[in-house]
């Protein structure tokens, strides 16, 4: 670690020594012109991706104690194509699911969509508008395990409509994870999605919500309910702010990652609520 003052962000020495074996077998195979001098410390990389994905600001406002901005959005984005940021998220992911007991590949999933208003430096070509929730942006299509990490992951326009990014993203599922056999889904997914899951060898059960009034968790599928709220805990993810829908696909890979390590190591998720003195005294 530098000498400078650690922000809430940063991994601890917990946390970085179960990602760390990536990172270093990533940089020992590159090669070519500009290598051979390892300026920068790779998990001052990651913390100031962490210190974006956490609190939401552009790059360019890192603070001065990380490396050049450009330099950390270079590895963020050299990391999102060739697959690193994914192996770190799917590294924890397995490591999570042997802890709760489970084995490293599920059996059984959740499939939900979230729409998100973008920032004005996503091209107009890359977002839509959800006619149903009324939102301009983008929509991020999910699908996650029954303990709510997420197993795939889509980012389209919001126009596009869910039973078609479901049908994608099943695809992807079974390429990933060809034990899943069961998925739940709501109501939202037209019939053609159970057609196209069962030539998958996937049974999709829709999941209807109450009639009665107020708000009741629906079986099954609260979990994916939570995990959009474990996203939202990470302002870079309030709004998609990334011009590439690839580069927001790494934002929710990189915010499960924070999620995740943490839950490994025990280490709580600082809140956003201000920290007050709740002692009362009496005379």
């Amino acid at each position: 670690m530098s000498a400078r003052r650690p922000y809430r962000s940063d991994v601890s020495d917990a946390r970085w020594a179960l990602i760390e074996p990536v990172f270093t077998a990533w940089r020992a195979r590159r090669t070519g012109p500009g290598t051979a001098a390892r300026v920068h410390d790779l998990r001052e990389i990651v913390n100031a991706i962490l210190y974006v994905n956490r609190t939401g600001i552009p790059w360019e406002y890192l603070p001065h104690d990380f490396p050049p901005y450009k330099t950390v959005y270079d590895y963020y984005a050299k990391w999102e194509a060739d697959g690193t940021t994914q192996q770190v998220h799917d590294l924890l992911r397995d490591k999570t699911r042997r802890s709760h007991g489970r084995s490293a590949q599920p059996t059984a999933a959740v499939i939900d969509a979230q729409s998100v208003k973008t920032s004005a430096n996503v091209a107009e070509t890359s977002q839509g508008i959800d006619a149903g929730k009324k939102i301009k942006g983008r929509k991020r299509h999910v699908i996650t395990d029954t303990l709510g990490l997420v197993l795939a992951v889509l980012v389209t326009a919001a126009s596009v409509h869910d039973t078609t990014g479901g049908k994608l993203l099943l695809d992807d599922l079974a390429a990933a994870h060809p034990t899943v056999s069961k998925v739940w889904a709501d109501g939202g997914y037209q019939s053609s999605i159970l057609n196209h899951s069962a030539d998958l060898g996937i049974d999709v059960e829709v999941v209807q919500r109450p009639r009665t009034k107020g708000f009741e968790p629906l079986p099954k599928r609260w979990v994916i309910e939570r995990t959009f709220g474990w996203l939202m805990q990470h302002r870079r993810l309030a709004r998609d702010y990334e011009a590439l829908p690839q580069r927001s696909r790494a934002m929710i890979h990189w915010a499960m990652a924070n999620k995740m390590s943490r839950e490994l190591t025990g280490e709580s998720t600082p809140t956003w609520r201000i920290e007050t003195d709740m002692t009362v005294t009496t005379a």
